[in-house]
């Protein structure tokens, strides 16, 4: 019996709801005042319990071996259906450690924004689905588990429900939604020349039937590539991360950037190496229009976060742009780019979920929110600042960081793929992307450890409590250790991308 693998699919889902539903009934009764604190230990006790033992139980699902089974039949031949492999496994690891990391950081930072069992109801929600998400077996599973994280995600965009908070959440529902009917459009045609919508690697496309009517499936699939691509702020569908970012606590802002935008990558990854296939996309227009607006949206991105002010909001451009990365990746088609895009995806997250976790200490502890006020910063959080470099330098590329890593076989990759003029144009972008990073990035290190005279600094030590450094600290040297020590992730990655392609 498999039935035990959704256990933590549901387990968080249900406890969230649970929680839900008390916060709920608390605001029926008129009960307004915040919680006490032995009512408030009791809830991180709680959530930690349920969290901590659905993620051990992902895991352990991901970890142990093969597994797969039927839930439902919403159709005779559509059933939603479950199983592990080797991408889901990566993805519900890393969603999984971020998601531990974030949630002890959130037991002291939501004291600061309130309503902390609605915010932790959704935050368990939310994982219980991404796992679903990771675990889907074919493309109506993924798509149904797709659609309810948009759903549960976006309140914890509008928490403060100031106006500004509830004009991003809609943006951020508007935009995924649209990007998700684009997705269904695709799934009629790819239900009718596909042999079956269950994940296969290398892809379940009848070539035969393909052929006859190419047109109108690559049109199909261009769509779904643009629409998953909303999620993962691909242009011209990526305006709602700016917006969602600089109003969601900073918790919800660094599982947005960090996790949330990976399933419009995971979406992609399902669509074209597991069910389409690159036989039938590669030299397409398909792939020169993804691979345009891949490289489009990276300069862009970067071009964009170099000249905004407001912290949170450079880096939720960044993310615009640090995501394309990863497409662009996929949308090469060879091994090595592959690799670099998986491998990317899993740094990407550590590092900017750092990057989040430090724009949220600045709020908290000093309520800082924009680049020109954090002067001088570095001697009063000086852990806290050089977690930030570590994380900066991982997402730069700089050796020995883990960006290095992934960066260096998205270059290859580019390099010895077939593309025409994106076999060196892809590196020249990524290139500029880098030093643009590296300009909207490092100045807060060094204006905040090196101020000017007028930039003196009187004040005591501003370092958050351990609850906040400590994950902090850890994701921080997530962003660094890889790229010490990568060859574990890289074989495991190599092993089975051959097989995809």
């Amino acid at each position: 019996m498999n039935g035990w693998i959704l256990l933590p699919v549901f387990l968080p889902a249900g406890a969230g709801a649970i929680l839900l539903v008390s916060s709920f009934l608390e605001h029926l009764k008129g009960k307004e005042d915040r919680p006490g604190r032995e009512e408030l230990h009791r809830l991180h006790v709680f959530v930690g319990a349920i969290l901590l033992i659905s993620a051990a139980l992902a895991l352990i699902a991901a970890w142990t071996g093969d597994r797969s089974v039927t839930l439902f039949y919403l159709m005779k031949d559509i059933p939603v259906y479950f199983r592990i492999d080797e991408v889901g496994r990566l993805f519900v690891t890393f969603v999984s450690i971020v998601w531990v990391a974030v949630l002890f950081y959130s037991f002291v930072y939501m004291k600061h924004e309130g309503e902390e069992k609605r915010f932790f109801g959704f935050y368990l929600l939310v994982y219980g689905i991404l796992v679903g998400l990771d675990f889907a077996g074919n493309l109506v599973t993924m798509y149904l588990f797709y659609e309810l994280m948009t759903l549960a995600s976006m309140p914890l965009v509008l928490h403060n429900g100031s106006r500004e908070a509830i004009m991003a959440a809609l943006k951020y529902l508007f935009y995924s939604m649209c990007g998700a009917y684009m997705g269904l459009f695709g799934i009629f045609f790819l239900y009718r020349y596909c042999d079956t919508l269950a994940f296969t690697a290398g892809g379940t496309l009848n070539l035969a039937a393909a052929q006859e009517n190419s047109t109108i499936l690559l049109i199909a699939v261009f769509v779904m590539l643009v629409g998953f691509g909303a999620k993962a702020g691909m242009f011209p569908l990526h305006a709602w991360l700016p917006a969602a970012h600089p109003v969601a606590p900073s918790p919800a802002s660094a599982v947005l950037s960090g996790v949330i935008v990976k399933s419009g990558v995971l979406a992609a990854i399902r669509v074209v190496y597991y069910l389409v296939g690159t036989e039938f996309l590669r030299g397409t227009w398909v792939q020169t229009a993804w691979l345009t607006l891949t490289l489009l949206t990276v300069f862009m991105g970067s071009m964009l976060a170099y000249r905004e002010p407001v912290f949170k909001k450079r880096l939720a451009y960044s993310t615009v742009s640090q995501v394309s990365y990863i497409l662009f990746g996929l949308a090469a088609m060879s091994e090595t780019s592959v690799t670099g895009a998986l491998l990317q995806t899993v740094f990407h997250a550590f590092t900017k979920c750092a990057l989040f976790l430090t724009a949220g200490i600045f709020i908290f502890q000093c309520g800082k929110t924009r680049v020109d006020e954090l002067s001088g910063i570095g001697k009063k959080m000086p852990v806290t600042l050089w977690c930030y470099t570590f994380a900066s330098l991982a997402l730069i590329g700089i050796p020995p960081a883990s960006g290095f890593i992934s960066k260096w076989y998205l270059a290859e990759g580019a390099l010895e793929a077939d593309m025409g003029v994106f076999g060196w144009l892809g590196p020249v972008v990524l290139l500029v992307s880098a030093l643009l990073t590296a300009g909207y990035l490092l100045p807060i290190t060094m204006r905040g450890f090196f101020p000017g005279k007028e930039d003196g600094t009187g004040e005591a030590s501003l370092e958050p409590s351990k609850g906040m450094l400590i994950p902090l600290m850890v994701l921080a040297a997530l962003a660094i250790l890889p790229g010490i020590f990568p060859n574990p992730l890289i074989r495991y990655i190599q092993q089975f991308v051959s097989a995809l392609l």
